[in-house]
């Protein structure tokens, strides 16, 4: 059985920082590209960024491009999100998401094509 579970949420002040991280179980945590999403209340669900299962490519969604860093460590099957700077704006659940379609390249970064998904890690932003 497959299992993301985010951790790292809380609140932080405007300009602060957080890292979030999600640890992954029962799947071949190499094989699978890894995403971060967010949805704040009342909006869709957003792609932030992905990485490939060897963690040398990455894609960063334009609104978070320069603040937050996707990384991963496929010795503790982990992914994290470094983020910076972070704004009002950025209140949202923040979603991990895996992708075992093609492993080394990031082909899709649409909800419906993630195979798996989180429960989410709530982060608020106080102004």
């Amino acid at each position: 059985q497959v299992q993301l579970a985010e951790s790292g949420g809380g609140l932080v002040q405007s300009g602060g920082s957080l890292t979030l991280s999600c640890a992954a179980s029962g799947l071949t945590f190499s094989k699978f590209v890894m995403n971060w999403f967010r949805q704040a209340p009342g909006k869709e669900r957003e792609f932030l960024a992905a990485i490939t299962g060897g963690g040398s490519l990455t894609r960063y969604a334009d609104s978070v491009k320069g603040r937050f860093r996707i990384s991963r460590d496929n010795d503790v099957s982990k992914v994290y999100l470094r983020m910076n700077s972070l704004q009002p704006e950025d209140t949202a659940v923040y979603y991990c998401a895996a992708n075992g379609r093609e492993p080394y390249t990031i082909r899709t970064t649409t909800v419906n094509d993630m195979h798996y998904w989180g429960k989410g890690t709530l982060v608020t932003v106080s102004a």
